[in-house]
């Protein structure tokens, strides 16, 4: 009898020590943790981080800021943006998804253009813009990327923002003959993110009957229509490629969704020099408006 009552008075003991315990630290007996939980939850507490898989040895820069032109940060500078002060603002690592961040918003142009952009730039020869590439030789750019934000109009729509390109370029002696102040050339190639979905435009040869150096000013071409891909992409990621062949273009989407350009513009503008640009060349010039574009992958290959 005498040693039921002292198991009792023991447990009973034991039972009001645990409960003090608990009650002093304001855990729950469910809450508490124990070695291997509290290094599971240490665990669970770190963060990943990510690196975007960019190699941006042939790339340049161009950020809605510098007075009085805009600045452009070319290799080898642009390899170390991570710790940039001056590009920080527009171009930075997003570590948690593992992507280029490129923010841009009204602000400074580059010349012939009204609307601001953070971009980059192919540069077959780094640190070289005069080594471009023609669609007979023929180039293939892949990028995965997503809308990390953007403004909205007064319409309520989402601002338009092109995510990548293939811009035309003179070479220095067509240049020379035509007279300009810069090798200026329209772009064949404009890809928007629009409404949360991926409309592409190119070039249409106002004349097929153009001939000579006419074919080279900008009053020579106009916009076709557009296509706009079926696929909703919103601000999720999609897969990007442009393939490009004498006298034939190609831009999918994720892969699923094709549009092929083979037409006689197309291959006539084998006349150009030609370089990629992927990153946020924001559509507007609305007060307040902004956009940032995530690049996760980007591949060039000619």
């Amino acid at each position: 009898m005498k040693k039921a009552t002292f198991f009792i008075l023991l447990l009973l003991s034991t039972t009001l020590s645990f409960a003090q315990m608990v009650e002093s630290s304001g855990n729950n007996p469910s809450e508490i943790l124990t070695p291997k939980k509290a290094k599971k939850k240490k665990k669970k507490k770190r963060k990943k981080y990510k690196l975007p898989e960019i190699d941006l040895t042939n790339w340049k820069v161009t950020i809605p800021k510098g007075d009085p032109k805009v600045i452009e940060v070319s290799p080898p500078e642009i390899l170390d943006y991570a710790t940039n002060q001056t590009l920080k603002p527009f171009m930075y690592n997003d570590s948690t998804r593992g992507a280029i961040v490129f923010h841009a918003y009204p602000s400074k142009t580059t010349r012939n253009t009204k609307y601001s952009r953070s971009e980059l730039r192919e540069q077959m020869v780094s640190g070289d813009n005069n080594v471009n590439w023609t669609f007979e030789q023929g180039g293939n750019m892949k990028v995965k990327m997503a809308m990390d934000a953007v403004s909205r109009a007064e319409n309520g729509k989402y601002h338009k923002v092109i995510i990548a390109q293939i811009h035309g370029r003179l070479t220095n002696e067509q240049r020379d003959r035509l007279g300009q102040k810069d090798n200026n050339a329209p772009p064949i190639l404009k890809v928007y993110w629009q409404d949360g979905k991926i409309r592409v435009k190119t070039k249409v040869l106002k004349s097929q009957n153009v001939i000579d150096d006419a074919i080279l000013l900008d009053e020579a071409w106009d916009d076709d229509k557009g296509h706009t891909f079926k696929q909703e992409v919103g601000f999720g990621k999609f897969t990007l490629e442009v393939d490009v062949e004498d006298g034939k273009m190609v831009v999918s989407l994720n892969n699923q969704e094709f549009a092929v350009y083979d037409s006689t513009s197309i291959k006539r503008w084998n006349i150009f020099e030609n370089y990629f640009k992927v990153g946020n060349y924001l559509q507007t010039r609305d007060e307040g408006a902004f956009a940032k574009v995530r690049v996760y992958k980007l591949e060039v290959n000619h």
